[in-house]
């Protein structure tokens, strides 16, 4: 599982707010290029984020779909790439003295990207995250 983590310059509070105003979720993940719709009560277990990938005219429309959540605190999602496939998404937010301390945790859990050694996998997954987190930083920064 590849883990990356930041200090946000802003309270646990306002990284959630970003988070669960999925509509934001292609300007904080990278690899998502647009949102087509969000459920009504995102991000409820079960509701998900119905966006696409990749750039046009190369577009794959797919989901992501909560799987736990702690408000202010922590978020579990299955994020869906096919054909790349699955892949379980944990972020975790702490108070930290500086703000919060953001921890993106990541792994393919279905599809052809388990069929890449983790050794391998994880490193670029971590790679994309630590873009990830810096987007999700400067939403959060400037709210």
């Amino acid at each position: 599982m590849a883990t990356n983590s930041r200090i946000v310059k802003a309270p646990p509070d306002k990284i959630w707010a970003v988070l669960e105003d999925g509509w934001l979720y292609p300007l904080w993940v990278v690899g998502a290029s647009r949102m087509r719709e969000v459920d009504d009560d995102w991000p409820a277990v079960g509701s998900r984020l119905h966006h696409s990938v990749g750039s046009w005219p190369l577009l794959i429309d797919d989901t992501t779909e909560s799987l736990e959540v702690v408000p202010d605190t922590q978020l579990r999602l299955r994020a869906r790439g096919w054909p790349g496939g699955e892949a379980e998404v944990l972020v975790t937010l702490e108070p930290h003295p500086e703000g919060t301390r953001v921890v993106i945790e990541e792994d393919a859990v279905r599809g052809p990207g388990v069929l890449v050694p983790r050794p391998v996998r994880s490193p670029l997954i971590g790679w994309r995250n630590v873009e990830t987190l810096r987007r999700l930083a400067l939403l959060a920064e400037r709210r």
